[in-house]
Order: structure tokens, then C-alpha cells, then sequence
């Protein structure tokens, strides 16, 4: 094996020779004219040779492929510029894939190219630029999104049947309310609030008039999520309160997960303030119901009996 001890200086020479080690490190610059050892040596992009600093530039060392390194680079940030555009038209949002404002009468998609959609800080839901104002979707009769969150320890249970005891409460208020009174101004004003319910009422327009019934509908606060609190509706009488139920979701926009089983904790329930209980899925609408009554959607309250 050689020594790597370096050998002894000639007596005829002001030089050693370098351990084969040092020459390890480094390069020696590729220009023809050149050939200096360089211990940081540097690479040209275009012809991939080796110079030193005096000869590192293309027009230093007359570079015969002058121009690739630029070429390359051009391709490449060309390439990916297409590649972003590409992606980002494939992503363009349409009307399949946009938003609608949350206003329940308005039609606008937002978050496309020609609309923007803007979030109401009260509540939490997102507007087009013309119903962005809180005044201009009547924010204050709206239940915000995500306003139980603070609610937290408290279960669904227990906030249901606190829900349910506070209806069976505003039922009795207004089982006295609406009882006959000997005064004959109050059958009048009934058949005057009846009228403008009416006026007011949506639904089904295959309902005939004479199969109509017309019932204020409230979705509980505590309980459900809606995106509409409350509203005015007519419903085939001949239905059954669990048909009834699901036209009443669809209406109010309240989550319905009665028809996929599951927990009673996730049922909706109808309750009706008038008659001051819940009602039975399987009951008739004309039965036990009136008109101008009021019913509430309440979830995880439990079967009717309990």
C-alpha cells in the first residue's frame, strides 16, 4: 500500500509536489488555454464542463453549446405555466359545482367568475353581493349556523325534552288563546288571520283548494338546524303527519333523517301547539289538525308516548 506521507523536497526545486488527497478536491479548469487548478471550480449549465472563475461564463470559455441552460429553462417555465392554466380552467366554477345564495328567493350562483359570494358574520351563511347586507336577507329572523356549539355538555336529549316541555307550556297559552270567546269579534279575527295565512302560505300547487289545509310551521331552535325558522304552508290534509313531516323539512330546509333508521336522537317529531302533544306518524292531517294551527319540528324527543 503507498504512504500517504508526501515525499521529501528535492534539493534542486523550490516546490513539492501535492498529495494526491489535496488534488482530490476540486477540478482542474477544462479551457484549453487554461488548465488551472480551481478548488471550487464551476460547472457550465450548457456543456456540463468543469472552469475555473476566470472562465465560468459561456462567452468565457467559448462554450460550444452555448444557449442549452437557456433553451432548457424557457421549456421548463413554459411547460409549467401551460400546466397552471390548464389546471386552473379545468377547475373554473360552473353552475354544477358553484353555490347558490342563501337567500331562500334568490337564484344566483356565487363563487363564480361573474359572482362572488360574501359570509354574513351574524349568520354564518354566504350571500351574493345584493343580499350581503344583514338587512337585505332579514338576518335578525334567521338562526344562525352553528349557534348551539356553546351548548356543549349538555345532550341532545335533555335539550329536547327542555324543548318539548316549553311547547307543551306554549300549547296551553294558546289552547286559551284560541278557545271561543263570547265576544263575535273573535270569530271574525280568526277568519281574517286564517285569510292572511293564506295569502302568505307555499306549497304543493297540485293540492287542490278544497284539499288544502293551512298551518303555520316552526322549526325548534334548540333542537333542529334550518335555515328557515318559520313559515306559512298548506299540505294535502288527506296525508299522514309522517308525509306531512318531510314536506315540512323540505320547506324549512331542516336536515330530515327520519327515513334512513337510526337513533330516536336523530328523528324529527311533530308537535302541535294547539293540541298540546306530538303527533303520531300514522295520523291524518284532518284529523287532528285544524286549520290556522301550529305545528313545530323537534328532533330527538323520543315516540310519542314517552
Amino acid at each position: 500500500m503507498a504512504s500517504s506521507t508526501p515525499p521529501a523536497p528535492s534539493e534542486s526545486q523550490s516546490f513539492t509536489p501535492m498529495n494526491q488527497e489535496i488534488l482530490s478536491v476540486g477540478g482542474t479548469c477544462q479551457y484549453l488555454t487554461c488548465e488551472n487548478y480551481d478548488f471550487l471550480p464551476f460547472r457550465c449549465e450548457s456543456c456540463r464542463g468543469r472552469f475555473c472563475q476566470d472562465h465560468r461564463t459561456e462567452a468565457g470559455h467559448k462554450c460550444a453549446h452555448a444557449g442549452e441552460w437557456a433553451k432548457r429553462r424557457f421549456q421548463q417555465q413554459s411547460h409549467q405555466t401551460s400546466f397552471s392554466s390548464s389546471s386552473s380552467s379545468s377547475h373554473k366554477p360552473t353552475t354544477l359545482t358553484a353555490t347558490q345564495c342563501s337567500h331562500p328567493q334568490c337564484k344566483i350562483f356565487i363563487d363564480t367568475l361573474n359572482s362572488v359570494g360574501v359570509v354574513c358574520s351574524t349568520c354564518n351563511r354566504k350571500y351574493c353581493l345584493k343580499h350581503r347586507i344583514p338587512e337585505d336577507h332579514e338576518c335578525s329572523k334567521i338562526i344562525p349556523l352553528r349557534a348551539r356549539q356553546n351548548s356543549v355538555g349538555i345532550s341532545q336529549t335533555d335539550k329536547a325534552r327542555a324543548a318539548l316541555g316549553r311547547l307543551k307550556l306554549w300549547g296551553k297559552e294558546k289552547q286559551a288563546a284560541v278557545l271561543p270567546k263570547p265576544k263575535p269579534s273573535t270569530a271574525a279575527s280568526r277568519v281574517v288571520a286564517l285569510n292572511q295565512l293564506k295569502k302568505s302560505a307555499k306549497g304543493d300547487e297540485k293540492v287542490p283548494l278544497d284539499k288544502r289545509i293551512y298551518l303555520h310551521v316552526e322549526a325548534e331552535a334548540n333542537t333542529t338546524m334550518s335555515k328557515l325558522p318559520k313559515g306559512a304552508f298548506w299540505y294535502n290534509k288527506a296525508w299522514s303527519i309522517g308525509r306531512l313531516l318531510d314536506d315540512a323539512a323540505r320547506g324549512l330546509q331542516v336536515q330530515n333523517v327520519n327515513n334512513r333508521g337510526g337513533g330516536e336522537e336523530d328523528r324529527l317529531r311533530v308537535f302541535h301547539v294547539e293540541g298540546g302533544r306530538l303527533l303520531e306518524f300514522s295520523e291524518k292531517a284532518e284529523d287532528v289538525l285544524g286549520q290556522g294551527n301550529t305545528i313545530v319540528l323537534l328532533k330527538g324527543v323520543g315516540p310519542v308516548d314517552a
